[in-house]
């Protein structure tokens, strides 16, 4: 049976992030300082995305909230969730967040991951119509505006399983673009995606290391998939990767082994398991109905999922973010578009 999204699922990962987006230590700051007096706490430093052990994590703890919110807005803690965004997403705070990256000493601040996850957060509050839309609307901005001076420069794409990986960031990117209809980076996030990735084929798929949680290879597929036109798309997957129905490169159809979830990188196998899930129920929608590959990538899939989903909370080192990744696989099943 599919591993699918309910309401107590839902209520059980808001709680997860309830507990963990306004808890401020411990925390790993990507903060640069060119002086004593730049020498400042979390919460100092960022009036809103001061929790979750990162910024990162904690603006898509916020997305989960607020999307689950949208899905289920009669779940158990759906007042609290409210409660707290009302709380976190105000005009000052919001204003303190943009005045962070306005530091010269910012400009690479959270490329490309973070700028990717304060997008997606953003089309989820838009296409919600949500009241914080308008007031988070700077920040998303700001990022976009990020991305279109980036990418030109970008003359090689950065394939790592981590938080560098471009196809992930562009991914997530084309959702706001489209989303709340930025067509300027809607354009250039495909104009590069099919210039890096185009001629790829054969891919071997030498993965997972230690420490990923991110496909190099499905993510690149499922950007591709986000980009083309489903035709399209079907010819290059079929190039990419031409024996999926014969589960080669077998890596990518075995669940990653995590050995010790209290280690935060070794924990992040965790969240490749959920990514690939993500990924391969998302590209077989986008195949034909009668391509072998199917059944083959559906059943891989649950695999996956039935590996991580047991460990989503536990130990803070995946607590505090695999809840988001469990969420993009299971809203990708048939059943949920």
């Amino acid at each position: 049976m599919a591993h699918t999204l309910s309401r107590e699922i839902a209520a059980r990962f808001a709680e997860i992030a309830l507990g963990h987006v306004t808890r401020e230590y411990p925390n790993k700051l990507d903060h640069v300082m060119n002086g004593p007096r730049d020498a400042r706490g979390p919460r100092d430093l960022h009036p809103i995305f001061f929790g979750s052990f990162d910024w990162h994590s904690c603006v898509h703890g916020h997305w989960l909230l607020a999307r689950l919110l949208r899905l289920y807005p009669d779940m158990a803690p759906a007042g609290r969730v409210r409660t707290l965004l009302d709380e976190q997403f105000t005009p000052d705070k919001a204003a303190g967040e943009v005045a962070y990256l306005a530091r010269p000493s910012s400009a690479g601040f959270e490329r490309p991951y973070g700028w990717a996850w304060a997008l997606k957060l953003q089309a989820e509050l838009a296409e919600a119509d949500a009241p914080w839309a308008a007031i988070m609307a700077p920040l998303a901005e700001a990022f976009a505006d990020r991305f279109k001076a980036h990418l030109p420069k970008l003359t090689y794409p950065i394939r790592v399983g981590t938080h560098f990986n471009t196809a992930f960031a562009l991914r997530l990117a084309l959702d706001y673009a489209r989303t709340c209809g930025d067509g300027e980076l809607d354009s250039l996030v495909r104009e590069r995606l099919l210039h890096w990735f185009s001629p790829d084929a054969g891919c071997q798929a030498w993965e997972p290391s230690g420490d990923e949680f991110l496909s190099s290879a499905l993510m690149e597929a499922e950007a591709m998939r986000a980009a083309m036109a489903p035709d399209a798309f079907r010819a290059w997957f079929a190039a990419f990767l031409p024996q999926a129905a014969q589960r080669r490169p077998a890596t990518l159809f075995t669940p990653a082994t995590v050995s010790d979830r209290s280690d935060g990188k070794i924990a992040h196998l965790d969240g490749l398991n959920l990514t690939r899930a993500w990924c391969w129920r998302s590209i077989v929608g986008a195949l034909d109905p009668s391509d072998p590959a199917q059944p083959v990538a559906l059943e891989t899939a649950e695999a996956h999922i039935a590996a991580a989903l047991p460990h989503v909370a536990g130990d803070y080192m995946g607590e505090h973010w695999l809840a988001s990744f469990a969420l993009l696989a299971l809203e990708a099943a048939p059943d949920h578009g």
